[in-house]
């Protein structure tokens, strides 16, 4: 059958709502104070502490949306017959008499132990070829945390569970701590015929707190420590909106009557929604304004549910409070935010954190080429300015080390960089004795530029250190104050002569090589 519509009830609040849809205590334990004076070794002080309002009926705040919209009877006006007695079809649904209407609004009057205003659908005469034959009432409850952007399943209804949801029947009875997440079908409340006084419909909230807090309700600090510890707990209980999905009325016992379908619609008298507003732990009230339910938060908290820190307030991460340790639980109170003038970033950043770990300020984004707790040190590849003050903007110098000649681009307390084997000078630009400069110092005899400039061993010299530097000095080679052992030059430097003769001698014979056209 194809006699479905969707009720969806939208939360006027901003905040999110704890909810329940069966009456239950309006205390239900402690966290009902934010803060308390105390004295302390300081004097008088504020001792914190978690805090939530009190539960409460969160029906008024709630609004209701039909689909299809036309799914009110009245409109035209319709005679419609009893369940109970298919014969007595007197009754009369007129959408332009009051007296006659039965407009959504009606699901939140307020009314007595007999309920005489109600809600109610059109009938199955409009539906006929939707009928076939006689099938399970079904009815699904979903929940949104997104303000009706997604929603989930929350229980399941039916008269038969297997056949409607291919669900085993099961009843929160059924259900321990640590089931206590699983979605269930349910067939207490789908029976095809109900005493006139016995129509409820329940999903069962208070019977799911009473597997940690008790039957009664009286260990709640069973209940609010699980919320605390246990993942998806408090998800489970909070809600944006409610959506009960109606897919099929109440036909009786037997098969459908088709040649009496004004017998079968739906009507909804009364609904109740108890809960109370989620607040983080960071408030014990509410304010209703401008149609919008939100907390008055403290622990320097803003925000429709106290879901981000004050202005000013932001010297550590927001964070809800906490049920322990129980019974005052922890406010997570947020602390000021540091001022430039407690800083002492000797002026070269105007931002500071509270680091709670560690339960100190830190500067941030140090400017000036500074860095540390308190910029008083200098970034790497820079030294201090032993003629500044550390609050002078030029404290901090560049070393300026050679990329070619230094280690790294660091330099030490005095400026001077680590330099590469064969080099020297503060920056690392200079070669020492038997190193010539080729993108750094290399320790080599002559260069590669002519193979010309030779850097000659010191009893050599010569453009090619083929002369014994001995011929030139009193007395000659031969003496024996010359302090020339030989005068034949070492096998590798007659090797490499040789070479570079060699090699001149062919540039030679190139050079005069005849052009081939």
């Amino acid at each position: 059958m194809r006699f479905h519509f969707a009720l969806t009830l939208q939360a006027l609040w901003t905040s999110v709502c704890q909810a329940a849809m069966q009456h239950y205590p309006a205390a239900w334990g402690h966290y009902d104070v934010c803060k308390s004076q105390v004295y302390s070794d300081e004097g008088l002080t504020w001792d914190y502490m978690a805090c939530q309002p009190e539960a409460a009926d969160m029906t008024q705040y709630l609004k209701v949306t039909l689909d299809p919209p036309n799914i009110t009877c009245g409109d035209p006006p319709e005679t419609y017959c009893a369940l109970e007695n298919p014969y007595m079809c007197n009754n009369e649904c007129d959408a332009s008499t009051e007296e006659l209407a039965h407009p959504p609004e009606l699901m939140f009057d307020i009314e007595g132990r007999n309920p005489t205003t109600f809600w109610q659908s059109t009938s199955w005469k409009k539906y006929p070829k939707a009928l076939l034959s006689g099938r399970p009432e079904q009815m699904v409850l979903e929940k949104s945390l997104d303000y009706g952007r997604t929603w989930q399943p929350y229980q399941f209804y039916a008269t038969d569970c297997l056949d409607a949801f291919t669900m085993e029947p099961k009843t929160v009875q059924d259900l321990t701590q640590h089931t206590l997440l699983d979605i269930i079908c349910t067939e207490d409340y789908s029976r095809g015929y109900v005493w006139k006084y016995d129509k409820t419909v329940r999903f069962e909230i208070k019977d799911r707190f009473a597997l940690f807090a008790g039957p009664r309700l009286h260990n709640m600090a069973s209940l609010y420590g699980q919320l605390d510890t246990t993942k998806n707990l408090r998800d489970f209980f909070t809600i944006t909106d409610l959506r009960i999905r109606l897919l099929r009325p109440a036909t009786g016992a037997t098969m459908v009557d088709e040649n009496n379908l004004s017998r079968y619609f739906y009507a909804i008298s009364d609904i109740k929604v108890q809960g109370r507003c989620k607040c983080n732990l960071h408030a014990n009230s509410c304010v209703y304004d401008k149609e919008k339910l939100s907390c008055e938060c403290e622990h320097n908290t803003t925000g429709p549910d106290c879901g981000r820190c004050k202005r000013n307030y932001q010297g550590r991460a927001w964070s809800a409070g906490s049920y322990l340790p129980i019974p005052k639980g922890t406010a997570n109170i947020f602390r000021p935010n540091v001022s430039s003038l407690d800083c002492e970033c000797f002026g070269h950043s105007n931002r500071c954190s509270y680091i709670e770990l560690l339960n100190t300020v830190i500067c941030v984004s140090c400017k000036h080429n500074t860095r540390g707790q308190h910029c008083q040190l200098c970034k790497l590849g820079y030294y201090r300015n032993a003629s500044a003050e550390l609050d002078d903007e030029n404290v901090c110098i560049e070393c300026n080390c050679n990329p070619f000649g230094s280690v790294s681009d660091r330099c030490n307390g005095t400026g001077f960089c680590i330099c590469k084997e064969g080099t020297t000078g503060p920056k690392c630009q200079e070669c020492l004795p038997g190193y010539l400069w080729d993108d750094g110092c290399k320790s080599r005899v002559c260069d590669n530029e002519l193979l010309l400039r030779c850097n000659c061993p010191s009893a050599y010299t010569g453009l090619l250190c083929e002369k014994p530097r001995c011929e030139s000095e009193l007395g000659g080679c031969g003496g024996a104050d010359s302090g020339q052992a030989s005068l034949t030059p070492p096998s590798s430097l007659r090797l490499l002569l040789l070479l570079l003769l060699l090699g001149s001698a062919l540039l030679r014979e190139a050079s005069c090589w005849p052009a081939v056209l």
